[in-house]
């Protein structure tokens, strides 16, 4: 019996298949949700975790990055808060100075950022306290390497 002799209560199959295809992505953008959420607290633990003055600039660097590039995704880089295209090449990330003992903390760019200037351009800053000026910079680095990476 063909669909049009079923009456309405039956779907094509072209109805089928788009339903299918439907379920599908909802399945895959609830594994998608549930990865990013898992990197978001991931991302939180370890920041609660760290010592002043770390603590609060990685607080600051995560709202901004949250604000300015919503669609990279939180996670963890070798124990330090990064962010990421969809969970995957890591963007940028904050270490803090207390990680290794250095004296002062660390934005950085991974060559997924797309940063380029030339031949030369810088791919990490030193941080030693955040101001809204340094604010105002690292959410135009973001907001930059978030923009490039659209483009590519």
């Amino acid at each position: 019996m063909s669909d049009e002799q079923q009456g309405s209560e039956s779907f094509s199959e072209a109805e089928k298949a788009a339903m299918k295809e439907r379920a599908k992505e909802l399945k895959a953008e609830a594994r998608a949700s549930r990865k990013r959420e898992a990197g978001e607290r991931a991302v939180l633990e370890k920041i609660a975790e760290m010592p002043q003055p770390d603590r609060g600039m990685a607080e600051r660097i995560h709202a901004i990055v949250s604000e300015v590039a919503p669609e990279l995704w939180p996670k963890t880089w070798y124990g330090m808060p990064a962010y990421s295209r969809g969970g995957k090449a890591v963007v940028c990330f904050f270490q803090g100075a207390d990680k290794f003992e250095a004296r002062y903390s660390t934005l950085g760019f991974n060559d997924a950022a797309y940063l380029d200037d030339g031949n030369m351009w810088p791919a990490s800053f030193a941080l030693k306290a955040l101001t809204a000026v340094e604010e105002e910079r690292i959410a135009a680095l973001v907001r930059k390497a978030a923009r490039e990476l659209d483009g590519r």
